[in-house]
């Protein structure tokens, strides 16, 4: 959260040291000689060229406004589809779905495991009936959506196709992103569910999958953001994210795909955070590090390959639950920091996330920063309108440089998987997070409303409140369900996804069978459990 500083300092004075969040020592004034080593050619060019520093698009937001993304979803299908429809009718460009943990992780809502957390992070999908009611109404090949689900994610894949071909769309038009990271799970967020290399397998066979059936599909999103908010630094949050981005182009290709096959439909997610001019040159410096790296290790035709698009999503872990007023300022200036960067797509955290989860004002609150952002402040008139700063261009050197070495450590530990396997990439980011945490507590690091700027007496905040019959009712609809569909169809796609699992067969037809056939989320992991096993992570110490 904010700046790190080395010496402390009294209210209202800098220190004589000032740094960044990934300990980038701030000079008090910048000048030509801080960007000397900087050649406009081969390290900016111009939007649209390699390296793509500047964008990815040679017109950038004057050619098309990023895709305005709020992540929604809870409770159940028919109260996620309302505030859904609520948010495009609002101007919301795209959708974002967020699932509830026992989706999340293939256990069906009347698991013993899901007790207590049936639809309360996000939304409850059991079933195809679920799936269909989500997105009732909604037309899936005019609307872009994105699925923030890994460790299930073939099988809500499937049901999305399922549901398009019931509302009479063609695949091949359906648009929108599946996270499909599961790396970055072990590492830092936890919503896994088999060991790394089976589910490597997995997301190669949605990329397979994809190739052939959705070719407009983003068939991953790489995601920094989950890294950044278990505590990493900004360097190693590109760091991290290019290098698992690497493990999948590479399993991808071992799998018979070329890079040309996957890469162009990979799309990245990135954390908005705190500290503004950093975020805008880390986003600078995660695209012109990726071109760079996929030209020197695979050298693809398509040029598209080389395109670094990432969503961006405003710091969760800014957010305070003291003052929630202030973080409309900070999800403000964190969304600019993403525009400026030159994001594709763009979710804003609501005021009242560090409370619960957000009511339907603060959301729309949240969307309406981004069309301020979009309509008022004149960022979008002009592509990269602080590249050439020296500041900026010697930050975006930094970065780059920094999360090369790790890189390059990454690869000496024998790869991502190695690397996360031995528990040191998780090593890294716990060490991160505890010196931050250090930094807040000394008051090193400002917090406004927290460490400093502290109020006396807060009122009540209004916080969206899950019905806890909402359970019930899942679970009760869930029992009828399996009552009245056909047994011997569910048994029969079952016992092909089981089989298919034990072979090198993709696992996408088998499951998009089962889906249709009615069998739930938790009777697919099941299976797929059985064959694979559960990943049992190791203490890091």
């Amino acid at each position: 959260m904010g700046k790190g500083t080395t010496t402390k300092k009294r209210a209202g004075e800098h220190p004589a040291k000032i740094e960044t969040t990934s300990h980038i020592e701030i000079k008090p004034v910048y000048t030509r000689q801080d960007a000397a080593g900087l050649e406009p050619d081969r390290d900016l060019a111009r939007p649209g060229e390699f390296p793509f520093t500047r964008g990815v698009h040679p017109t950038m937001y004057r050619g098309r406004l990023w895709t305005m993304r709020q992540y929604a979803g809870y409770g159940t299908a028919a109260e996620s589809n309302r505030r859904f429809r609520y948010l495009l009718e609002q101007g919301q460009t795209g959708l974002s779905v967020a699932f509830d943990l026992p989706t999340q992780i293939g256990y069906d809502s009347d698991h013993p495991q899901a007790r207590g957390e049936v639809g309360r992070v996000g939304v409850a999908i059991d079933s195809l009936e679920d799936m269909e009611e989500l997105f009732a109404g909604i037309p899936l090949d005019r609307v872009s959506t994105s699925m923030t689900i890994n460790a299930t994610a073939a099988i809500l894949l499937a049901l999305y196709v399922a549901v398009a071909r019931r509302q009479g769309v063609n695949p091949q038009k359906l648009a929108g992103t599946v996270q499909n990271d599961i790396l970055k799970e072990y590492m830092a967020r936890g919503t896994y569910i088999f060991p790394p290399r089976p589910a490597l397998r997995l997301v190669t066979d949605i990329f397979a999958y994809c190739k052939e059936e959705l070719p407009e599909w983003n068939t991953i999103s790489i995601s920094g953001y989950h890294i950044r908010e278990a505590g990493s630094t900004a360097v190693q949050e590109v760091a991290f994210t290019l290098a698992n981005a690497l493990t999948y182009v590479q399993a991808a290709v071992e799998r018979g795909l070329s890079v040309d096959d996957c890469a162009p439909r990979l799309s990245f997610f990135f954390n908005a955070h705190s500290d503004f001019f950093e975020e805008v040159a880390k986003f600078r410096a995660a695209r012109r590090l990726w071109a760079r790296l996929l030209r020197e290790r695979y050298q693809p035709k398509d040029e598209r390959s080389l395109l670094l698009r990432f969503h961006a999503q405003t710091a969760g872990s800014t957010l305070t639950a003291q003052q929630p007023d202030v973080n409309l300022v900070r999800t403000a200036l964190e969304a600019l920091a993403a525009v400026l960067g030159g994001c594709q797509s763009l979710h804003c955290n609501a005021k009242d996330e560090a409370l619960g989860l957000p009511t339907e004002e603060a959301a729309l609150l949240a969307l309406r920063t981004q069309q301020v952002i979009a309509h008022e402040s004149g960022v979008a008139d002009t592509v990269d309108p602080l590249g050439g700063a020296y500041y900026v261009e010697s930050l975006t050197q930094g970065i780059e440089r920094r999360a090369r070495e790790y890189l390059e450590r990454i690869e000496k530990l024998g790869g991502m998987l190695a690397a996360i396997e031995k528990g040191w990439v998780q090593r890294e980011i716990q060490q991160a997070a505890f010196e931050c945490q250090r930094a807040v507590e000394r008051g090193e690091q400002v917090v406004v409303g927290v460490n400093r700027y502290t109020a006396a007496q807060e009122g009540a905040v209004p916080t969206l409140r899950i019905d806890p019959e909402i359970e019930q009712a899942q679970v009760e609809r869930l029992r009828r369900l399996r009552a009245r569909r056909e047994a011997a169809p569910v048994r029969t796609a079952l016992a092909r996804v089981e089989e298919a699992a034990r072979s090198s067969e993709n696992l996408m037809p088998p499951i998009l069978q089962a889906v249709e056939a009615y069998a739930t989320v938790g009777e697919i992991a099941d299976a797929l459990r059985r064959v694979f096993g559960e990943y049992k992570e190791s203490v890091v110490v």
